[in-house]
């Protein structure tokens, strides 16, 4: 049992941390990419 909670201290903390950061970054990620897109639209229209 204690061997549990430490591969639980030492794995699960770490992939929940990771997990979260990674969701996180996906949205922004998304956000960018449609910014990109725009700014390319923008810049096609002006030339």
């Amino acid at each position: 049992m204690d061997q549990l909670l430490a591969y639980t201290a030492n794995f699960g903390f770490p992939m929940v941390i990771s997990v979260y950061l990674l969701v996180r970054i996906e949205g922004k990620l998304e956000q960018l990419t449609g910014s990109i897109n725009d700014l390319s639209k923008i810049i096609a229209t002006k030339l």
